[in-house]
C-alpha cells in the first residue's frame, strides 16, 4: 500500500460527535509518551500531521485524519484508491489531569472503542524499551472481553540493543499467552528508521479488501 493523501479532519469530544462513519476506520492508542504521534507521522510519511509533544497526555480527544491509499500493483494493472480514517486516541496511564477530567476521558476512549461501528482494528501501542506494564496487560486483556478486533504494536525499537527489544517483546507475549490461546498480530516498529511500516500498512490494505 502507497499512502497518497493525509490530511487531519476534526477533533471530537465524544463518539456521537465523530465523523460519519462511512469508510473504513483504524485507531492507534496507547499509553501516554508511547510514541503514536511519532508513529502515525511515519506511517503516513507526513512529518507533521500528528502533533508530537514530550509532555504526557498532549491528546485529549478523538482525532481523526482522512486517508486516500492505492494497493501496490503490477505494471499491468490499474491501481486501485482506497479512502479510509486514520485515528489517533487519547492515552490511557499517566496524564497530570483532574480525576474527574480522567473519568470524562476514561468514558470517550471507551465509548468509542465498543460504539464505533466502523472500526476495523484497534493498533495497541506498547513501548518496547520496558518489560510487560501491568496496565497494557489489563488493557488488551479488556478488549478481549469485549471483542474488538486489535493488533499490537511495539514501538521504539531503535531505543534499544536489539536484544532486548526481541527479549521484551517476548516477555510480552509470553505474559499475555496466560490469558490468550491464540496470540494477536504483532508489529515490531521504529519511527526513525520506518521499521514496520510496510506490514503495517499491508495489513490496513489486507483488511480493506476484505470489506
Amino acid at each position: 500500500m502507497e499512502i497518497k493523501e493525509a490530511k487531519y479532519i476534526i477533533s471530537s469530544p465524544s463518539v456521537d460527535k465523530c465523523p460519519k462513519a462511512d469508510r473504513p476506520e483504524y485507531a492507534f492508542i496507547g499509553r501516554s509518551n508511547v510514541g503514536k504521534s511519532s508513529l502515525i507521522n511515519m506511517l503516513c510519511n507526513k512529518k507533521e500531521l500528528a502533533k508530537i509533544s514530550s509532555a504526557p497526555g498532549k491528546t485529549q480527544l478523538i482525532n481523526h485524519f482522512e486517508i486516500k491509499s492505492t494497493s501496490n500493483q503490477s505494471s499491468k494493472t490499474k491501481a486501485e484508491t482506497s479512502k479510509w480514517h486514520l485515528v489517533d486516541l487519547p492515552g490511557y496511564g499517566f496524564a497530570i489531569i483532574s480525576q474527574k477530567q480522567r473519568k470524562n476521558w476514561s468514558k470517550m476512549i471507551d465509548d468509542y472503542i465498543r460504539q464505533r461501528e466502523n472500526l476495523v482494528n484497534l493498533f495497541v501501542l506498547v513501548d518496547s524499551r520496558h518489560q510487560p506494564q501491568k496496565i497494557d496487560i489489563d488493557f488488551i486483556n479488556r478488549l478481549g472481553e469485549w471483542l474488538i478486533p486489535f493488533s499490537i504494536v511495539f514501538t521504539k525499537s531503535d531505543k534499544n540493543k536489539p536484544g532486548a527489544t526481541t527479549r521484551n517483546v517476548n516477555a510480552f507475549l509470553q505474559q499475555l499467552s496466560r490469558t490468550w490461546t491464540e496470540l494477536p498480530i504483532h508489529f515490531v516498529t521504529s519511527a526513525l528508521d520506518k521499521t514496520g511500516r510496510k506490514e503495517i500498512l499491508d495489513y490496513i490494505n489486507e483488511l480493506n479488501k476484505k470489506i
